[in-house]
């Protein structure tokens, strides 16, 4: 009840109350915050969804598209102490209905690229990209993504993706040259840190909107916004 109560408050902070004029919602504030979350998280559709609040699928879709982008996390600014922070870069898809906001690849899935960035101690999500085509590389999403702006003098880590990025990724084999004990070492020290980003996308993943996203346009990027909002909340309590 207390990360919703805080859920709750920045909706309201951020306009979701609505103008005092016009025809008024039929549901109250606390619950149509209370829709977006639910429905981020079962992913039904709105015809399932409509009868749980004895609503039109309609309204449910109303409440969506205009209460979804007031619960996107709040952007990062450049930390004070930058240089002691330690932040991971990963990528994950997810499949989409919109042919605009995803691309088909080998597997012939439409599918969005999104990169999310996550403080190392904290395990918070700090930033996420727009979503992107799938049939990009990691390297070439990052560098338009306008993330790289935000990790400046932070150092990020990367995989083997995001080479000529800027970001610390592992040692590569070179043809007939194996790996040197050192290098071994440090790339199994980076694997161990940046399994971290790979459980909190984890953690993502478990709204299944992020399983199979129907929304069109902006839908996915507002979605991935809120449900790192709300995978915050409990780490900050």
């Amino acid at each position: 009840m207390t990360q919703f109560e805080r859920l709750l408050k920045v909706g309201r902070a951020r306009g979701g109350v609505g103008p005092r004029i016009g025809r008024p919602w039929c549901l109250p504030l606390a619950d149509r915050v209370l829709v977006v979350a639910v429905y981020y998280r079962t992913n039904l559709t709105m015809r399932q969804f409509a009868p749980l609040f004895g609503v039109s699928s309609a309204t449910v879709c109303r409440v969506i598209q205009g209460l979804g982008p007031l619960l996107a996390i709040a952007p990062v600014s450049r930390p004070a102490d930058a240089t002691d922070r330690l932040w991971i870069a990963d990528g994950t898809l997810v499949p989409v209905r919109h042919r605009t906001v995803g691309a088909s690849s080998r597997d012939y899935r439409f599918s969005a690229n999104v990169q999310v960035i996550i403080d190392a101690n904290t395990r918070l999500v700090v930033a996420i990209a727009r979503p992107a085509p799938r049939n990009k590389a990691d390297a070439h999403v990052w560098r338009g993504s306008g993330l790289p702006d935000r990790c400046q003098g932070v150092t990020v880590l990367g995989d083997g993706a995001y080479i000529n990025t800027g970001l610390f990724v592992p040692h590569r084999k070179r043809p007939g040259r194996p790996l040197l004990a050192g290098e071994e070492a440090d790339n199994k020290e980076h694997r161990r840190v940046r399994a971290r980003v790979e459980h909190a996308i984890g953690r993502l993943r478990q709204y299944k909107i992020l399983r199979h996203c129907r929304q069109h346009g902006d839908g996915l990027y507002h979605a991935v916004q809120a449900v790192a909002h709300m995978h915050n909340l409990p780490l900050t309590a």
